[in-house]
C-alpha cells in the first residue's frame, strides 16, 4: 500500500493584509492597464489628426473655422483645478479618513457634472459638424473620445459616492477611492494635448 503524500508547510500568509492601496493592489494594476489601453487610443486619434493635417493644403480647410476658444479654455481650467480636490480625496483615502473621503468623492461627482455641462457648450461652439469634412470628423473624434472617458469616470464616481454614503467605508472602498482618483488624473492629463491639438493646432500648425 502506497503511503499518503506528506504535506510540508513552508510558510503562512495569515499575517498578510487582506487589502491594499496603490501599486500593492491588483485592482490598481487593472486600472493602470486600462489607462495604457485608453492612452493608446488617444495616441492613435492624435496620429490621425496630424496625418490629415499633413495631407491638407490648409488647416482648417478653406471655408472651415477653428473652434471658439472660450468653452475649451473653461473646460481645461476647471479640469486642471479639479486635480486639487482629487488629490486631496486620494490622500484622505490613504489615511482612511472616511468622512473626508466621502465628501471628496461627492465633490468630484459634482465637478464632473459641471464639466459635462461645459462640454455641452464646447460642442455647440466647435463651428463645424462632425460630417462636414475630414477636419470636422477628426476634431469631433478627439473631443467625443475624451468625453466618453469623462462620462465613464462620472458614472464610476457617482456609483462609488452612493455606496459610500449608504454603507460603511472599509479598506476595499478606500482602495476604490484611490484608484478612481488615479483614473481622474489620467482623464485630465490626457485632455491637455488634445486641447492643444483641437484649439491651437489649427492656429499653430
Amino acid at each position: 500500500m502506497t503511503a499518503p503524500f506528506e504535506i510540508e508547510v513552508v510558510g503562512s500568509v495569515e499575517g498578510l493584509p487582506k487589502s491594499a492601496i496603490g501599486p500593492r493592489s491588483l485592482l490598481w494594476w487593472g486600472t493602470f492597464g486600462f489607462m495604457l489601453i485608453e492612452g493608446t487610443a488617444f495616441l492613435l486619434a492624435a496620429a490621425a489628426y496630424l496625418y490629415l493635417r499633413g495631407q491638407a493644403g490648409g488647416w482648417p480647410p478653406p471655408g472651415d473655422a477653428p473652434p471658439d476658444h472660450l468653452w475649451g479654455a473653461v473646460f481645461t481650467g476647471v479640469a486642471v483645478l479639479s486635480l486639487i480636490p482629487n488629490l486631496w480625496t486620494a490622500r484622505m483615502a490613504k489615511q482612511k479618513r472616511a468622512l473626508e473621503a466621502r465628501w471628496g468623492v461627492l465633490a468630484m461627482t459634482l465637478i464632473a457634472v459641471g464639466l459635462m455641462v461645459v462640454r455641452g457648450f464646447e460642442f455647440a461652439h466647435l463651428n463645424l459638424r462632425w460630417d462636414q469634412d475630414a477636419y470636422g470628423s477628426v476634431t469631433w473624434l478627439m473631443i467625443v473620445l475624451h468625453t466618453t472617458h469623462v462620462v465613464t469616470d462620472l458614472g464610476d464616481t457617482a456609483v462609488l459616492g452612493a455606496w459610500l454614503f449608504s454603507h460603511e467605508c472599509g479598506d476595499d472602498q478606500f482602495s476604490d477611492i484611490n484608484d478612481n482618483a488615479v483614473y481622474w488624473n489620467f482623464v485630465v492629463l490626457a485632455w491637455l494635448p488634445i486641447y492643444l491639438l483641437v484649439y491651437w493646432g489649427p492656429r499653430w500648425l
